[in-house]
């Protein structure tokens, strides 16, 4: 429900682990929070909740929500807002036919996800899906661009406490593959908009017998924007899959997909099943028409394929056709050797920034279908950012693996804002319905971007305006000057975007006087000199655009914290406002099956602690709240005494896990307000609180630990039951009643 008034902080709820964790988290922060006349409220954003929400005509009075999202993205655009930001799904059609699946099991009257709409009524359900679908949610809360980088804290524990990292031999076969030509990053083109140009336009397709069809209208671009276009030819696409196929084969080592198919949700699918249909060519050479006919989408991965031909009569034959292709290709990089999921099997199990950078931790190895760690061809199809990982491989070839005890930083300053660069492209991405011209026509009636495409090429329009980019670099000025170190914009002359970019940087940094503090660097130089920055020990920033500022945000944290989810991420909102996101969720899913399994969550709330400190700071300085200040001071050394305490989750089940960590946030932030100087009333409620955590410690891990061992029911994966989650979470009534 939407709540009278805003709260002072906004807790969102999001989905799996993160949002289990919240279930025991929040009692705590409200609770904190309220000695300092702080009110926490809560917005779904979930996967669930963006469902039912759009549905509300199909849905009871009980079962109906508020469009939460909406009801953020316009706080956000305020001075107003103070949002913590947990990670949400971004919805691969896989994940969205499953949740859908669910909410009508639990008596939701949602429709089916149409992937093929044919009638007027499809195509409108399609169109309220593609709503939802992938990175629906930070383009639009993300108004302000981003700072992201280790707490202080959280870098000290990982240098004294280093977490393990492969071998890495210069003889690894291990390596990365990307297109060299008809890809995306080859055939960009990119222009900054007069006054003019300014205003509406459109994107539309001259077909080869002269039809017009208008694929894009009523766009609005105000002067200043850089507006690009491209597109990837499926044709060079096919060749360079079939090639790579080859070479896997060839050198004994597995192949490796790395995409984004959740943050790119209209490109990267189509990428992802034009693989799953190259690796199974043989396959769809037998039966192809048969798999037509079904209606079976590569697109969706082998697993949905394999579910989906179990009604077919000629199921046996196609199962057979699978194993022997699967016996003669090379083999595949697993997501779960186990249980034979592979990296084809679905498209958002593989996500390139969490992949690779956990490939390359690894001493360059990832799983095969043996069970057995083995050298890998990591296969990124468009070269944009490609550099990137293959230069850290190269390196790591050459240095070996980074050493978390002495290793420096990289902090990142990421442009993101209004939907800024390729991840604000979805509306603007096509697969070529027939051959002809793509072009794009602006408000003056110039024609831009005129490009040659074929039937099946995959065409997109991104855009940057112009506020945003003054923004980023004043952003990257002060985070300069507040670290005094090396920074660096992460940008190709020889790439059509970057020039464009540079062509902003530039003027602004000579106008700040500052150009000597900085340098530009295309990204696999900049890669190569961030390398050799770290290994030395000292500290860099990473200027970015949005897809870096995503992919280095976890590259670097995870081989120098072993993780990425324990970022500061502070996204200063451009109207004045704070949203503070809490790291990556890209284990998530892993962690709610061993919580269901065994009722234990590792899911690290370290993120969440970071982020509620700095909220509380945010709001201090905005409210002028003295007590708000104490609080988020005192969560700082909650956070120390967590790290220096070795109270963070642990594995295995009968080992300490979240809930556990959450007792001890609370008791270490209890025991600094409690011995605080600065706020005698906050010192004395504190004390007794203080006092009891400590004195009923043994009996409260006690309760958490006798959680542990069994199978839990949360009532879904995707809409769980708020009472079933309670109960799992909030095991201890003596943590409970002493925090009230």
């Amino acid at each position: 429900m939407t709540e009278s008034t805003t709260p002072d902080i906004i807790f969102t709820k999001v989905d799996e682990a993160p949002q289990i964790a919240s279930v025991s988290l929040l009692p705590i922060v409200r609770s904190f929070a309220a000695a300092a006349g702080v009110s926490i409220g809560t917005k779904d954003i979930s996967l669930a909740g963006r469902i039912i929400a759009i549905f509300p005509e199909n849905l009871t009075a009980e079962q109906r929500q508020e469009d939460d999202l909406a009801a953020l993205g316009q706080l956000v655009k305020t001075a107003e807002a103070n949002v913590i930001k947990l990670p949400n799904i971004s919805a691969s059609v896989p994940q969205l036919v499953a949740a859908v699946k669910e909410l009508q099991a639990q008596g939701y009257d949602i429709p089916d996800y149409p992937e093929n709409p044919a009638s007027d009524a499809e195509k409108q359900v399609r169109a309220k899906f593609d709503t939802i679908k992938g990175s629906a949610v930070n383009p639009v809360l993300r108004e302000g661009n981003s700072d992201r980088r280790a707490a202080r804290a959280v870098k000290k524990y990982a240098m004294a406490n280093p977490h393990s990292m492969g071998a890495w031999s210069a003889s690894s076969k291990t390596s990365v593959a990307s297109m060299s030509i008809g890809d995306f990053r080859s055939n960009e083109r990119s222009v900054t908009l007069s006054a003019a140009q300014a205003g509406p336009a459109r994107i539309e397709l001259v077909c080869a017998n002269g039809n017009v069809q208008v694929l894009k209208d009523g766009l609005d671009f105000p002067e200043g924007t850089i507006v690009d276009a491209t597109f990837m030819s499926a044709k060079a696409l096919r060749q360079f899959l079939d090639g790579q196929i080859e070479a896997t084969k060839k050198d004994g080592v597995l192949f490796s997909l790395h995409l984004k198919a959740t943050m790119m949700k209209v490109s990267d699918p189509i990428i992802f099943g034009h693989a799953v249909k190259a690796y199974l060519q043989p396959v769809f050479d037998r039966f192809g028409d048969v798999l037509q006919a079904a209606a079976i989408n590569p697109n969706s991965g082998i697993g949905a394929m394999i579910e989906d031909i179990q009604s077919l009569p000629e199921k046996d034959q196609i199962e057979a056709a699978i194993a022997d292709v699967l016996a003669d290709r090379p083999p595949l990089y697993m997501v779960n050797s186990d249980k034979g999921i592979s990296n084809l099997h679905v498209p958002s199990d593989v996500i390139i920034d969490a992949s690779m950078p956990a490939l390359i931790r690894a001493g360059g190895k990832g799983w095969g279908p043996d069970g057995a760690e083995a050298d890998a061809n990591c296969v990124i199809p468009d070269s944009s950012y490609a550099a990137v990982y293959e230069e850290a491989v190269e390196d790591c070839k050459k240095n070996g693996a980074l050493d978390p005890t002495r290793a420096g930083t990289v902090q990142n300053v990421g442009l993101m804002a209004q939907k800024a660069e390729e991840y604000g492209s979805h509306p603007t991405t096509f697969e070529i319905p027939e051959e002809g011209t793509v072009r794009m026509v602006f408000a003056n009636g110039d024609v831009l971007h005129e490009q040659l495409v074929e039937k099946g090429d995959i065409w997109r329009s991104a855009s940057t305006r112009k506020a945003p980019i003054e923004d980023w670099v004043k952003l990257a000025i002060d985070r300069q000057k507040a670290e005094n170190c090396q920074a660096v914009f992460w940008l190709d002359e020889a790439r059509a975007h970057d020039a464009e970019l540079i062509a902003y940087v530039r003027p602004l940094l000579a106008a700040a006087g500052v150009s000597d503090k900085f340098v530009i660097m295309a990204p696999r130089a900049a890669t190569r000199a961030s390398f050799e920055t770290i290994r030395d020990g000292r500290n860099t920033i990473a200027v970015t655009g949005n897809v870096l500022r995503d992919y280095l945000t976890d590259l670097f944290p995870i081989l120098e914290l072993g993780t990425s989810a324990k970022m500061l991420s502070i996204v200063k909102l451009m109207n004045g406002g704070g949203l503070f996101e809490t790291g990556a969720g890209g284990s998530a899913p892993k962690h709610v099956q061993q919580l269901m399994e065994e009722n234990h969550l590792r899911w690290d709330s370290l993120g969440e602690f970071c982020a509620i400190g700095e909220s509380f700071n945010f709001l201090a300085d905005v409210k002028e709240n003295a007590k708000a200040k104490i609080l988020g001071d005192a969560v700082d050394a909650a956070v120390q005494g967590v790290l220096d305490h070795n109270r963070s989750p642990m594995r295995r089940v009968g080992q300490p896990d979240n809930r556990d960590s959450h007792f001890y946030f609370a008791l270490y932030w209890a025991q600094a307000l409690a011995s605080q100087k600065d706020d005698a009333d906050v010192a004395a409620h504190f004390t007794p609180i203080a006092g009891a955590l400590a004195e009923n410690e043994a009996t409260i891990i006690a309760e958490l630990s006798a959680l542990q061992g069994k199978a839990v029911d949360l009532g879904g994966y995707y809409n769980m039951d708020a009472q079933k989650s309670e109960a799992a979470m909030r095991g201890s009534q003596t943590f409970l009643d002493i925090i009230g």
